[in-house]
């Protein structure tokens, strides 16, 4: 290789004169990017800051555990999910909670656990008693996301730190807004968002074992070309069928997780959390008691949890219950498999192993009149 030569006098004045000339404007062109990011950095943390204060929404309980000091400290904590049919196919009432998750995290361990818990298990609403037998997805009906929470608590002994509750249209659209999400379906299978079944317009067909599908405005006569990332409304026909499914409602909650499990996976990036769509869509489909301060703590500390997603659910049995001369599904769910799933979620929280909750939940119409009883007769 050549040796370099020394720069000559002309050269070395040149170089010289470029260099003073020009570093004031580099200074001044960067100094002008530096406050243009601020700027931009400020007003799209505001503009997340202003849409999480929009989805806010106190539970009016007190909760057992801080979820601020939990954060702070890098703590697993337990968030409850629910969907609402409420915003969905035009229903604009409250509604019951469609689907019933906890949602574990725990960044020690760099894990997510998502157990599904059936809808139609039979329990006394903490506050509504005197209408028992319910099933748990009336308890949003009757006393909101408090009665939810208080009722889930008694019954699988465990605390729950927070809530986040979306409802059906809202799903659909954050699908959207992420760009779609690609899952693998569990069954082959056909639906429809019209009639709710395996025939009709706005048709669906998904493949066992795979991420294609196709859709059909025609009642199946014709198919448009085979497509592997859902669009909002392909994942809410995806994850809304029940009556093909042999595993019935079951089999539409692993369906369900299989959907949060894409769509966590995607929300979580920073281009989408910034999103300005996303952001629009996440203040008109959810609703929760985590604050936007606690909602960084959970991006900074507890992201890489993402990676790893264990689900799991709770398994009953159904039983037709007399009630009011009227036989009434519900799910009955053995205290063995409530058992499992307190010590599963306890052992993710790091909490000792314990005793499950009360057999419903909140006590019996007839415990709670001889409660009260008891009391008077001590005062």
């Amino acid at each position: 290789m050549a040796e370099q030569q020394p720069l000559s006098r002309v050269q070395k004045k040149t170089t010289n004169k470029f260099s003073k000339k020009h570093w004031p404007w580099f200074k001044l062109t960067l100094f002008v990017l530096l406050i243009l990011f601020a700027l931009f950095f400020h007003s799209t943390v505001h503009q997340l800051q202003r849409t999480v204060a929009k989805t806010y929404e106190s539970s009016n309980i007190t909760h057992q555990r801080s979820l601020s000091t939990l954060l702070k400290n890098k703590q697993p904590v337990n968030i409850l999910l629910m969907g609402t049919d409420t915003g969905e196919l035009g229903r604009t009432d409250r509604g019951r909670t469609d689907s019933i998750m906890l949602l574990t995290l725990n960044p020690q361990k760099g894990q997510v656990t998502l157990i599904s818990i059936p809808r139609d298990i039979m329990v006394s609403i903490v506050g509504y008693e005197e209408y028992f037998p319910q099933k748990m997805n009336a308890a949003y009906a009757f006393g909101s996301t408090g009665a939810t929470i208080k009722t889930m608590e008694a019954y699988l002994n465990v605390p729950i730190d927070g809530y986040a509750l979306v409802n059906m249209g809202g799903l659909e659209k954050m699908v959207d807004n992420v760009g779609g999400v690609t899952i693998k379906s569990p069954l082959s299978f056909q639906y429809s968002q019209e009639t709710a079944h395996d025939h009709g317009p706005n048709l669906y067909r998904f493949h066992k074992d795979s991420s294609n599908y196709e859709h059909s405005n025609d009642d199946g006569k014709t198919w448009s070309a085979t497509r592997t990332s859902l669009t909002g409304d392909a994942a809410l026909a995806f994850s809304r069928m029940r009556y093909d499914d042999p595993n019935g409602d079951y089999g539409r909650q692993q369906r369900q997780r299989i959907v949060l499990e894409a769509l966590l996976k995607q929300a979580t990036r920073p281009n989408v959390v910034f999103n300005q769509k996303m952001m629009n869509s996440l203040s008109h489909s959810i609703r929760t008691d985590i604050t936007f301060n606690q909602l960084l703590y959970l991006l900074q500390g507890y992201g890489q949890t993402k990676n790893n997603i264990q689900t799991e659910h709770m398994q009953g049995k159904g039983e037709a219950v007399q009630s009011g001369g009227t036989a009434v599904n519900y799910e009955k769910v053995p205290e063995s498999e409530k058992e499992r799933i307190t010590n599963l979620i306890r052992k993710q929280l790091n909490l000792s192993p314990a005793q499950t909750g009360t057999t419903y939940g909140g006590q019996l119409p007839n415990q709670q009149s001889k409660s009260t009883s008891t009391s008077k007769k001590g005062s």
